[in-house]
């Protein structure tokens, strides 16, 4: 069977595709920055390494130690909600350093052993905020807009080369860690003139009504990137994200 690499397997998205792609027969090598095999089923078929995505030697060791790499999937991210003026420095060098170069470093890891063998697959997970103008996200936004944007160059540079090239765009997912991990970086909050956006944006992330994107919408998304030759370059990742990719002419 062939074998799936995918980053951020610690939680929410990257987690739950591990496991599809396990009941689903393939090797999956399931990385985090701290392994916890525990968090997977037991199985013969899967590997889990240590990654940590803004470091080069990290990066290298894993892809080592992967071995042959049928499909990459790069989920490893977070995000920090503030408005652009607020933003500390040190908050928009980690978005770009793991959302955008980490994503990028693993892109530039494993397409060569994928270009020796004229076949492979790249899976990039963004999100659909980077389709919608929204307020609070606007660095969060950026840094995952340029990986959708060298992402459509790098499907057409390795296309000759047998490589299929995708970005799924998952939703708004309020049952994922990746709000609760989000808040610490939150600013805003006490000052008079940005604290009522905060206080909505805060509000629209909790709200858990109507069209939403849930863990096994964004595996399902994967699965479909990685198995279906025929699948467009941006795969929605969820109901809201559907709705979203539609509005914008998706």
């Amino acid at each position: 069977m062939p074998t799936i690499l995918i980053t951020g397997c610690s939680s929410g998205f990257g987690l739950e595709t591990a496991k599809l792609f396990l009941e689903r027969g393939w090797d999956v090598i399931a990385t985090m920055r701290t392994p916890d095999a525990e968090l997977l089923p037991a199985s013969d078929r899967l590997r889990v390494l240590a990654l940590d995505v803004t470091d080069p030697a990290s990066i290298a060791q894993a892809v080592e130690a992967a071995g042959r790499i049928d499909v990459l999937v790069n989920n490893a991210g977070f995000g920090a909600p503030s408005p652009v003026e607020l933003t500390a420095p040190e908050t928009v060098r980690a978005l770009f350093q793991t959302n955008t170069i980490g994503t990028l470093a693993m892109v530039q890891a494993v397409l060569p052993q994928m270009r020796q063998r004229r076949s492979g697959v790249v899976i990039n997970v963004t999100s659909t905020v980077t389709v919608k103008t929204l307020p609070v996200v606007g660095v969060y936004r950026a840094s995952k807009a340029a990986v959708n944007a060298f992402t459509e160059s790098l499907a057409v540079e390795v296309e000759p080369f047998g490589i299929r090239v995708h970005v799924v765009l998952p939703g708004r997912s309020p049952e994922t860690r990746f709000g609760a991990n989000a808040r610490p970086h939150l600013r805003g909050v006490d000052d008079p003139d940005y604290a009522p956006l905060i206080q909505q944006f805060v509000k629209n992330a909790q709200d858990d009504t109507g069209p939403v994107t849930n863990a096994p919408d964004v595996a399902a998304a994967v699965w479909k990137a990685a198995t279906d030759p025929s699948a467009p370059l941006r795969i929605p990742g969820g109901a809201d994200a559907e709705l979203w990719m539609a509005e914008a002419g998706m």
